[in-house]
């Protein structure tokens, strides 16, 4: 069930999986930024408006799906920025412009990372697999939330993971360890202080980055609790424009197959059965 910051809505509607690729072909960055922008977008409408359709199946005044799909791929020739917080209010905000019968808009967006090969301005490859995530809802003139992200951390650290001291019981066959290579997903989304603050143009995504790939390699730890407690209260600290912090992380560790001490080993992928761990931290 999708969750509105305005409330539970009686009915919504929209379009999703809409992906767009803006190119600038000759190579040259506008503004600085890269020639590529890629993203995929949700669209989701909801209003009093659209309510015959679910009740009488009268259609008027909807607006098909379809439309949404070609309307997010076409007007994206329009946005000249290449941040995702500035792209999915520009295409909510030109959307109930055109269409004054839905009540709001709720816009996500998440990046298709494509990186520069070599340097090159012509040659991408894709990069990630983490990539930024952005969502705005959308009164017609009064933004209700815009929130950022970064999803799909996949993070490795050869040592310096402990996990020990828990409950031992008749359900537990886990060992105590002292040393593991720990293999973790990691998820997170923020809000801001202000409205201003989260249009950085994609410098806040960045420095947040940056800030889990450092207390990831830094910091050895007793769970992964604390690691991602080590990440949160990080950012509040070195991101004032951030007011609260989302995470959460899934321990993917691998199997161990055999081991020669801590010096070498051999793994395999993790079974089905994961652990996830979820934390808020507010300012």
């Amino acid at each position: 069930m999708n969750q509105f910051a305005s409330g539970p809505k009686r009915n919504y509607y929209g379009k999703a999986d809409v992906s767009v690729y803006r190119l600038h072909r000759d190579g040259k960055q506008p503004d600085g930024l890269s020639p590529f922008f890629g993203a995929n977008v949700k669209m989701l409408l909801y209003g009093d408006s659209f309510w015959s359709t679910y009740t009488t199946g009268d259609n008027t005044g909807l607006i098909a799906t379809d439309s949404m799909k070609n309307f997010i791929q076409r007007e994206t020739l329009n946005f000249i920025g290449g941040d995702l917080e500035s792209y999915c209010h520009f295409l909510a905000e030109r959307f109930l412009s055109i269409y004054p019968q839905a009540e709001g808009a709720q816009v996500s967006a998440a990046e298709i990372p494509y990186a520069n090969i070599a340097g090159s301005q012509v040659a991408f490859a894709p990069s990630g697999p983490d990539h930024a995530t952005a969502q705005v809802e959308l009164q017609h003139d009064r933004l209700i939330e815009i929130r950022s992200g970064i999803a799909g951390f996949k993070l490795l650290r050869l040592g310096g993971s402990a996990f020990h001291g828990f409950v031992r019981d008749q359900y537990t066959t886990l060992p105590d360890i002292h040393n593991r290579p720990l293999h973790m997903w990691l998820d997170l989304d923020w809000s801001y202080v202000s409205t201003e603050a989260a249009f950085s143009k994609g410098s806040i995504t960045t420095q947040v980055r940056h800030i889990v790939h450092e207390v990831f390699h830094g910091f050895e730890s007793g769970s992964i609790q604390q690691i991602i407690y080590q990440i949160g209260t990080r950012i509040l600290a070195d991101v004032p424009a951030i007011a609260e912090v989302r995470l959460e992380a899934n321990n993917r560790t691998w199997d161990t197959i055999v081991e020669q001490g801590d010096a070498i080993g051999i793994y395999t992928e993790a079974r089905p059965p994961y652990g996830c761990l979820g934390l808020t931290l507010t300012r």
